[in-house]
């Protein structure tokens, strides 16, 4: 009995395969599909990426509490996030929340290429490259330092803004806080030392005394009155060309306050400036009668200076988000965030555009008589408030 089939000289020849069928086929290349998708899976799970994604952080209510850590370590307490002491304040009810954006990854944990692809399509989120969040050049240790030292003045300087509203003197003038190498200004002004007048004028800003030296010009002596341990000196300076063609003194400087009471903001483990127009807020809330925000829920952002300008802020798509997780439909946004709010709102939120603090006392104030998106939005125009689509749209005619 023949076995096997064989050539000429008795060898066995391979036998032909039976042909695949059409359901074999499909489980085939079925299999090799799965197969590669798990490869490629791992692989994207397993792979950092050259990313960082932000995404919306915690959200406070700047006239709610806070926990903060005790002296025990392992215990939290609960706190007001403003507290006044030395002047009258009221009741308040409601929100003034102010958003904040959380970081998905550092350069020692990057995440991976899925987490990146997911975020892609995550419309509350954005991907970032590492580089843009944490500079080479710049240490997490350092980093972090710079972002409490930004909170703190964003406090003092809401502090400012919230009590020149509210009739306030508090400006003493521009401290010297350090100088430049090889500036002209070391040896006549001293470190320590508060510039209360330029040529007669009134610095209220480091930015006001910026222009004051810029309409002197380079080269021609100015006269400084400056607090010196707590007497006035007069001294004739020549400001001069930085390497950036900028008139200065060659100083470091801030300004100097005098508070006629005690205002503390309590807010643990946030850094960064763009809380400052909702902290103003939250304090001019607390000092006068009545509720600033009709008792409703309302979110926002922006930095703000002494003087209650209103500024940009990084991250407005994650704040916007941010605001719709915790119910809140009316937000007020920087006028120079409009360009970025505009396409990226989600549904059921009005944003309104503000420049300063005056203005967004004013949107407030239209608020408690519109106290939904849909009815603040149609009536924003008739009263003379901004929304960021209208800032948008005018500026492109």
């Amino acid at each position: 009995m023949t076995l096997y089939t064989s050539d000429d000289n008795g060898m066995p020849l391979e036998q032909p395969r039976p042909r695949a069928t059409p359901a074999q086929r499909r489980w085939r290349w079925g299999s090799a599909l799965v197969a590669g998708s798990v490869i490629l899976t791992v692989a994207l799970t397993a792979t950092p990426a050259p990313y960082v994604i932000e995404q919306p952080g915690p959200t406070f209510n700047t006239l709610g509490t806070v926990s903060v850590a005790t002296a025990d370590s392992d215990k939290k307490e609960k706190v007001p996030l403003i507290t006044i002491d030395g002047a009258t304040t009221f009741p308040t009810e409601g929100n003034l929340n102010l958003l904040t954006v959380n970081v998905l990854g550092v350069p020692e944990s990057l995440p991976s290429w899925g987490d990146i692809i997911l975020a892609w399509f995550d419309s509350s989120k954005a991907v970032v490259p590492v580089d843009a969040v944490f500079p080479p050049n710049v240490t997490n240790d350092d980093r972090q330092k710079e972002n409490t030292a930004l909170m703190v003045n964003s406090q003092h300087d809401a502090i400012a803004a919230a009590l020149t509203y509210e009739g306030y003197e508090v400006v003493s003038g521009i401290e010297v806080l350090g100088f430049a190498e090889d500036s002209p200004s070391k040896g006549t002004l001293q470190i320590g030392d508060v510039v209360t007048s330029i040529n007669g004028f009134a610095p209220q800003s480091v930015q006001q005394l910026r222009d004051k030296l810029t309409a002197a010009g380079a080269g021609t002596m100015v006269t400084l009155t400056v607090l010196r341990d707590g007497k006035p000196v007069d001294v004739e300076i020549a400001p001069y060309k930085n390497d950036a063609g900028d008139v200065v003194l060659g100083i470091g400087a801030s300004v100097a306050y005098d508070f006629p009471f005690d205002v503390t903001i309590r807010l643990d483990d946030v850094g960064g400036p763009s809380a400052g127009m909702m902290f103003a807020l939250g304090i001019i809330d607390k000092l006068t009668p009545g509720n600033l925000n009709g008792g409703l829920n309302i979110s926002g952002t922006g930095t703000i200076d002494n003087l209650g300008k209103v500024g940009p802020i990084g991250g407005i798509r994650q704040k916007l988000f941010g605001a719709q997780n915790t119910g809140s439909t009316l937000f007020l946004a920087p006028e120079a965030n409009c360009d970025a709010v505009v396409g990226n709102t989600p549904a059921g939120i009005a944003v309104f555009a503000v420049g300063s603090l005056t203005e967004a006392t004013s949107v407030l104030s239209y608020l408690v008589d519109h106290p939904t998106a849909e009815a603040a939005l149609a009536d924003a125009s008739a009263n003379d408030i901004r929304t960021c689509d209208a800032v948008v749209a005018n500026a492109k005619k």
